[in-house]
């Protein structure tokens, strides 16, 4: 059996040379494992493909976000499976395990908190290398907030600008939204809960009270609720509200067609 040894897995290392020499050097095993990415739901439970049960229920290891929120959702489909965190404190640290496991066979599902995975939450740095090493990566589609909000939204999406999660310093936050005041296209957001009456305020600042916006909020979940009207007239409503959403802000009305 060839030597494994202990890699230190930084970013520089993240290319397809070293990927590939670690195979080499780490495993004789012909057929690696695959890498299934599974959408799990954004509320409710009833939103969780039959597919999806089929690959948790099947893989030999589940990367999950948080184990506890996992925990409770492989218990609910009375699944028992090994579990590793794969979240934004760790990725870098637990990557060459998960490679190794991939490389030796076993195959693997990425789950998150919530929704689809990846897009907006941790597992891109592990897309990363898997690629360049030859494991194969699966899409189980499913449940996405981003998706849902948009195809119950009225503005025309036909082109939009994705802008996520902006970064948690005021200073940041506020440059950025200044770019996009006068944007052609519809602006999506994202946030922390927590955020949610901050993200309306600075969107007032940046694009006016009257600019009309669409916030969905608690999709899928009893709380459910969605606002349009202008950031004025959302605020009064949302008031102090913590809740997951997708904020969408209309193009501006000098672009408008």
């Amino acid at each position: 059996m060839p030597q494994t040894g202990i890699i230190n897995f930084s970013r520089v290392h993240y290319n397809r040379l070293f990927c590939m020499s670690f195979i080499i050097q780490t495993s004789m095993i012909t057929q690696p494992g695959k890498l299934y990415v599974v959408a799990t739901p954004i509320g409710h439970p009833g939103d969780l493909t039959a597919r999806a049960i089929q690959v948790l229920s099947q893989v030999d290891t589940i990367l999950c976000e948080e184990r506890k929120v996992a925990s409770r959702l492989l218990k609910q489909l009375e699944i028992n499976k090994p579990m590793l965190e794969l979240n934004e404190h760790n990725e870098e640290q637990i990557i060459q395990e998960i490679l190794l496991k991939l490389i030796q066979g076993q195959n693997m599902a990425l789950i998150s908190d919530c929704g689809t995975p990846v897009f907006s939450d941790p597992g891109r740095g592990l897309l990363e290398i898997l690629y360049p090493a030859g494991i194969q990566v699966l899409p189980i589609p499913g449940a996405s907030s981003l998706v849902a909000a948009i195809s119950i939204c009225p503005f025309d999406l036909k082109q939009f600008l994705f802008l996520g999660f902006l970064p948690p310093k005021t200073e940041q936050r506020r440059d950025i939204l200044s770019r996009y005041t006068n944007s052609a296209e519809a602006l999506i957001l994202m946030d922390t809960p927590y955020r949610l009456a901050k993200l309306l305020a600075e969107v007032a600042a940046a694009f006016g009270k009257n600019r009309t916006i669409f916030l969905a909020v608690d999709l899928t979940l009893p709380s459910e609720k969605v606002y349009l009207g202008s950031v004025q007239e959302v605020q009064q409503e949302v008031q102090n509200r913590k809740a997951e959403f997708i904020l969408i802000i209309e193009k501006s009305s000098r672009r408008r067609r």
